[in-house]
C-alpha cells in the first residue's frame, strides 16, 4: 500500500435495500429498459425503443412507444411483432413532428425495413426494405430520410459483431458504410464507395458532413477525417487531425456555417469523448476553435439547441453535467449530477419547445426512467420501474496516485448478503475489481440490470470495485491520453492503488480479491496476474495478451503507432514489454479467459494464447470459446453463460483461502 495517497469518500448515491418485502417484489417485476428515446421538434410527442430485462429464454422483442399530451401512449403494433429479431431502432422526427420513421431488422436475416408512423400512433408503413444493415436514420430539409446503408455486406455492421469467415482472397474488398437518402422507396447512395462513413449530419442546403475514412471500416476509424458531401456530389475534406485525435459525433449549426464535433484521443469508435470543436465552413483553411481548452472533464456529446447554442453533456469524474459552450468563453453548466442521462449514448435529445429536452435518468441508486423538460427542471414521463430497489451501495472514492488524482465507483452489497460473507477473523468481505475496457471509456453510475454480473456478485456478498483509471474519460485530455506510450504502466498502478483505497474505505478481504474485465479490462486481467499474486482469481473476458501478434490479427490503424511510439515493424519492442504473454513464468492465479469465436478487435488466438501459456506452466485455468460470436457477446444464453461460470470461478478460488 502507498503511504504517500490520499483518500475521500464521498457520500452514499442512496440507501440499499430496506425492507425485505421490497426486496421480494422487485425481483418479481422484471427491470423495464429503455434503448433510447427522442422528443419531437415541437415537443408534443415522445418516441422511444423499450423492452423488459427478462430471463433469455422469455427475452421480449423491443416495442417503439410513442407518448402525447395528457399521458396518452401508444405502442406501435410492428409488422414482425413476437418474432424474435424483430427489433425497432433509431427512431426520428418529421420537422412538424407529426411523423416519426425507425429502422427495423428483419428477424433471422441481415435485412432492414424503414418504416413510418403517425405521432397519433396507427399502423406503421413500410418506406422501403434494404437487403442488408442500415444505421442512424434522419430526416433532413424538405422532409427526405437519410441513412447509413451497407450494399452486400459480409457481417453486421461494427468492430464489435462477429466477423465473417475468412475465405478466398483476403484484403480485396471490403463492406463500405454510405450515406443514402430515400428516393421513390428506394436508396440513392450520395457518398462515394470507397469511402466508409461512421457518423453523419444533415446540411440545411441538403448536403451532408461526416466523419469517414478509406478501406476497412473496422480498422480505419483511427484515421477518419471530416468530410463534406455537396449536393452536387463534390467531396471536400473539411479537416485531417493530427495523429493523437480522433472525430466524433459532427453536428451542423442550424444556418449551416458552422459543425461543431467532439476530437481527442479515443481507443474505439462509439466510445465517445474529448474536447468540444467548432469548425467555421464558411472560412476556408480555418483550424477548428477548441471550446473546452484545459477543461478537467470531457465531453461525451453535443448537438445544436434552438438556434445557434451549442449544447454538450460532460461528465467530471463521477459527475454528469449540462451545460453550453461558446468561443472564448468556460461552459457555462445548467445541471449536474450523480447520474447518468442517454438519449441511446451519453446524449440528450433536444428540442426547442417548452419541454426542451428528454432523456432516460437513472443511477446506481434509481432505475431508468424516462424524463422531459427544461434541462435542468426534468419531470417523469414513466414509473414504470417503480418498486425497483438497488442491490446495493455505491459511492464515489477518489485516491492519490503518482500526483494525479482518481476515481472509482466502490459498490457494497445489501447488508443481509455482506453480513453473511463477513468470515470469522477474515476482517471483510470479498471484492471484485471490475476494469472497464476502452482504455478510453468510464465507469458510469447505472442502474444494475435484472440479470447484469453486477447484480449477481453483490447477490453472492461481494464488494464490487470500479477504478476510472488513467486513461479513462472524466478528467479532461491529458488524462485520458495518460496510457500513450504507458500501457500497464500508470494505469494498472492507478488500479492497483485503487484497491488500497476502497480497502481503506470498506471491510474488504484482502486475501479474497477477484480481477476481472472485458476488452482492455480483459488486457488488464492478464497483466495483474503477471505482476502480482494479490488477486485470488482472475476472469479474461476477449483479452489482449501479446500486442506484437495482434498487430497481424486486428490492426488498428495509426492508433498502436502513437499507443507504443512507432511502428511495430520498426520497434517491436514496447509491444512485447507491455505483453503479458512475455511475462508468464511465475503466475500462480487461477484465471478462467472467454472470448467469441469471431472476435474482430480481440482476435480467438489472444486469449488461446494467454491459456495455453497458463496450462504449460500448471497455473489453474478455464478456456471457453463462443461459436459464432464477435466482440460483444449477442446471443442471451451466451452471456448467462459466461455470467454464470464467471461467478462460480470466483466462489470457488474465494472458498478455497485457508485460514
Amino acid at each position: 500500500m502507498n503511504d504517500g495517497m490520499r483518500c475521500s469518500i464521498a457520500p452514499a448515491v442512496l440507501a440499499a435495500f430496506t425492507v425485505a418485502a421490497q426486496a421480494h417484489a422487485a425481483a418479481a417485476a422484471p427491470l423495464h429498459l429503455f434503448r433510447s428515446v427522442v422528443i419531437a421538434p415541437d415537443g408534443r410527442h415522445v418516441a422511444s425503443i423499450e423492452t423488459d430485462d427478462l430471463p433469455a429464454e422469455t427475452q421480449p422483442p423491443a416495442r417503439l412507444l410513442i407518448r402525447g399530451p395528457g399521458g396518452a401512449t401508444s405502442s406501435i403494433d410492428l409488422p414482425c411483432a413476437g418474432r424474435p429479431g424483430c427489433v425497432p431502432s433509431s427512431p426520428t422526427w418529421s420537422a412538424d413532428g407529426q411523423t416519426v420513421a425507425f429502422l427495423l431488422d428483419e428477424p433471422d436475416g441481415i435485412g432492414t425495413d424503414i418504416e413510418t408512423v403517425a405521432a397519433t400512433g396507427g399502423t406503421p408503413q413500410r418506406a422501403l426494405a434494404f437487403p442488408g444493415p442500415l444505421d442512424s436514420l434522419r430526416y433532413g430539409p424538405g422532409g427526405q430520410l437519410a441513412v447509413l446503408a451497407t450494399a452486400n455486406a459480409h457481417k453486421r455492421v461494427g468492430a464489435t459483431q462477429a466477423a465473417a469467415a475468412l475465405q478466398g482472397e483476403i484484403g480485396v474488398s471490403f463492406d463500405e458504410q454510405r450515406i443514402a437518402v430515400v428516393d421513390h422507396a428506394a436508396l440513392r447512395f450520395i457518398s462515394p464507395a470507397d469511402l466508409y462513413v461512421y457518423e453523419y449530419d444533415w446540411r440545411p442546403d441538403g448536403g451532408f458532413v461526416a466523419t469517414a475514412a478509406h478501406g476497412n471500416g473496422d480498422s480505419n476509424w483511427w484515421v477518419a477525417r471530416l468530410y463534406g458531401f455537396e449536393p452536387s456530389g463534390a467531396v471536400r475534406t473539411l479537416f485531417t487531425p493530427g495523429p493523437r485525435e480522433q472525430l466524433a459525433a459532427p453536428v451542423v449549426s442550424p444556418d449551416g456555417g458552422s459543425v461543431g464535433f467532439i476530437g481527442g484521443w479515443m481507443s474505439d469508435f462509439g466510445s465517445t469523448g474529448g474536447d468540444a470543436f467548432l469548425l467555421h465552413l464558411k472560412a476556408p483553411g480555418a483550424a477548428p476553435v477548441d471550446l473546452t481548452p484545459g477543461l478537467h472533464a470531457t465531453v461525451t456529446s453535443i448537438d445544436w439547441h434552438c438556434g445557434n447554442a451549442l449544447t454538450a453533456t460532460t461528465l467530471a469524474a463521477g459527475t454528469s453535467a449540462v451545460a453550453t459552450l461558446a468561443e472564448g468563453a468556460a461552459p457555462h453548466v445548467l445541471w449536474s449530477g450523480e447520474r447518468m442521462l442517454s438519449a441511446g449514448g451519453w446524449n440528450l435529445s433536444l428540442s426547442c419547445s417548452r419541454l426542451g429536452s428528454a432523456a432516460i435518468s437513472q443511477s446506481f441508486a434509481d432505475p431508468p426512467e424516462l424524463v422531459a423538460g427544461p434541462i435542468g427542471a426534468w419531470r417523469p414521463l414513466t414509473h414504470a420501474n417503480a418498486g425497483q430497489v438497488a442491490p446495493g451501495v455505491a459511492r464515489s472514492i477518489t485516491w492519490r496516485n503518482d500526483g494525479l488524482d482518481v476515481q472509482g465507483w466502490l459498490i457494497e452489497p445489501a447488508r443481509a448478503q455482506g453480513a453473511r460473507m463477513m468470515r470469522a477473523g477474515s476482517g471483510g468481505r470479498p471484492m471484485i475489481v471490475d476494469v472497464h475496457g476502452g482504455p478510453q471509456a468510464a465507469a458510469t453510475p447505472a442502474f444494475p440490470s435484472s440479470r447484469g454480473v453486477l447484480r449477481g456478485w453483490l447477490a453472492q456478498g461481494w464488494d464490487v470495485f470500479e477504478p476510472n483509471y488513467r486513461g479513462s474519460f472524466g478528467q479532461g485530455e491529458a488524462f485520458a491520453a495518460g496510457s500513450i506510450r504507458d500501457i500497464g504502466g500508470g494505469d494498472w498502478r492507478d488500479v492497483l492503488s485503487g484497491v488500497d483505497a476502497a480497502e481503506r474505505a470498506a471491510p474488504i478481504d484482502d486475501a479474497r480479491l477477484g480481477i476481472t474485465g472485458g476488452s482492455y479490462g480483459g488486457y488488464m486481467t492478464m497483466w495483474a496476474v503477471t505482476k502480482t499474486h494479490r488477486f485470488r482469481a482472475g476472469v479474461a473476458d476477449a483479452g489482449v495478451s501479446d500486442w506484437l501478434s495482434i498487430e497481424g490479427e486486428a490492426p488498428q490503424a495509426g492508433s498502436d503507432d502513437v499507443t507504443f511510439g512507432g511502428s511495430v515493424y520498426d520497434n517491436p519492442k514496447p509491444y512485447l514489454d507491455a505483453s503479458p504473454i512475455m511475462h508468464m513464468r511465475g503466475v500462480t492465479t487461477p484465471v478462467l479467459v472467454a472470448v467469441g469465436e469471431r472476435d474482430v478487435e480481440c482476435p480467438m488466438p489472444q486469449s488461446q494464447e494467454f491459456f495455453t501459456a497458463l496450462r504449460a506452466l500448471d497455473v489453474p485455468a478455464s478456456f471457453i470459446v463462443y461459436p459464432g460470436e464477435g466482440h460483444a457477446l449477442v446471443r442471451e444464453s451466451d452471456r448467462e453463460d459466461l455470467k454464470r461460470r464467471g461467478t462460480a470461478w470466483f466462489r470457488r478460488w474465494f472458498e478455497s483461502v485457508q485460514r
